[in-house]
């Protein structure tokens, strides 16, 4: 026994080590990720005419990632595919690159996210740490899921959330119990670390939560299912621009070049400054005033064809916008709270286009509270079922129980043909 214990000591301290480590250049980046974001997102909106250089912001993120960060140019779907299969330590340029891709989409008025960033940044600091602690390969999946947790937890300031999306979203099956142990002490270290340097993530309520009965639990369904279409356009709209300009643009750095000019005559000569950049202002706005009937829809379209020619951010605070706005829209012929319907559309559309409703479900809890966590449950779940088997992610293993109920429909409905 003591022998036992002697040969595990030196290993449980040497991960709690990483985790610190990991925790700690996580959390302190993307707490530089978001200070750096605010700053470029107050000159964009104090100078509008610097829309006009959206072109020129896509050509340098463009030349850069075609000669030097081809390694690194997947992003996210990079982190999956090396959890899948270890293969080569992915490389530290990825967080540079896609922090600085991210502050340029957003400095001259792409519509992206900030949640990729973090992720990837996260990840490639993390996967280094493979090489400083000769770990083998099968221990790297344990350091991307770590990365992965960390990026999520500080960049949104939801520890518990990030963990399990770690988890959830490389497939449950795979991941043993010290991984997830680990996932949870990273999160919530690099959570801390983002507190220490006293940046202050945004702050949702939900102040009323009726009592449950049988109409209620009739609107909610109806309520999920149109979150997760919603999210199913999400990632099929992203997609199709990415094979669109794929197609017909065959030199990558000019894909952001005319993308961006499209944009920056849209922005300039449409009404649409709302639909730029985070969009955090109407989330907010969403929950106490109804949004427009399309804002979600604009949205949509705004940030698939800002991701899909090649400009980098995240996905995950656009999908919070259609969400919350698409939940905001339909108070106006739901009979329930708009903020209680906007939280539910919040997270539901995240979980569906990501397949991951125990996260989301986790993350609506940590935002809005407990008193809306069968609410929040209940959606995340539906819209999850609803949103079909195509997520964000590409490389996502996504080939669970909703994967086999949608086969077992199509295999029918070819045998009856």
């Amino acid at each position: 026994m003591l022998d036992k214990v002697k040969y595990t000591l030196p290993i449980l301290l040497k991960w709690f080590f990483i985790c610190v480590l990991i925790g700690i250049f996580s959390g302190t980046s993307s707490a530089f990720f978001l200070i750096s974001l605010e700053w470029v997102t107050q000159i964009r909106i104090h100078n509008s005419w610097i829309i006009w250089f959206l072109p020129l912001g896509g050509l340098i993120i463009g030349l850069g990632y075609h000669y030097y960060g081809a390694s690194v140019v997947k992003g996210n779907n990079l982190l999956l595919e090396e959890y899948d299969k270890p293969s080569k330590v992915i490389p530290l340029k990825m967080a540079p690159f896609v922090l600085l891709g991210t502050l340029i989409t957003h400095l001259f008025g792409g519509s992206a996210g900030r949640e990729g960033t973090a992720v990837q940044m996260g990840g490639a600091i993390a996967d280094q740490f493979k090489i400083l602690f000769k770990l083998e390969n099968q221990e790297r999946r344990t350091l991307i899921v770590m990365g992965i947790s960390a990026g999520f937890a500080s960049i949104f300031g939801t520890p518990l959330a990030g963990a399990i999306f770690a988890i959830e979203i490389l497939y449950c099956s795979k991941i043993n119990l010290k991984t997830v142990i680990y996932s949870f002490i990273v999160a919530y270290i690099a959570y801390y670390t983002v507190e220490f340097w006293a940046v202050k993530h945004t702050h949702y309520s939900i102040p009323e939560v009726p009592a449950w009965n049988g109409s209620i639990l009739l609107w909610c369904i109806l309520a999920s299912i149109l979150f997760g279409l919603a999210a199913m356009t999400f990632s099929r709209t992203t997609h199709f621009w990415g094979r669109m300009f794929s197609k017909y643009v065959s030199y990558p750095p000019l894909r952001p070049v005319i993308g961006g000019l499209v944009l920056a005559l849209a922005i300039a000569l449409l009404d649409v400054q709302k639909f730029v950049g985070l969009g955090v202002p109407v989330i907010v706005d969403a929950f106490t005033h109804p949004s427009a009937a399309f804002d979600f829809l604009l949205k949509i379209l705004f940030t698939g064809f800002t991701l899909g020619c090649g400009f980098k951010g995240g996905e995950v605070t656009p999908l919070f916008f259609v969400g919350a706005t698409l939940g905001s829209a339909l108070s106006l012929v739901i009979p329930l709270p708009i903020a209680l319907l906007a939280g539910m559309g919040f997270v539901a559309v995240f979980s569906g286009a990501t397949h991951t409703p125990i996260a989301c479900t986790a993350m609506g809890i940590e935002l809005f509270g407990f008193e809306s966590g069968m609410y929040i449950a209940l959606t995340c779940s539906i819209a999850y079922l609803a949103s079909g088997t195509v997520g964000i992610y590409s490389s996502q293993n996504s080939k669970g129980t909703k994967y086999h109920l949608y086969e077992r429909f199509r295999r029918r409905n070819l045998k009856n043909l």
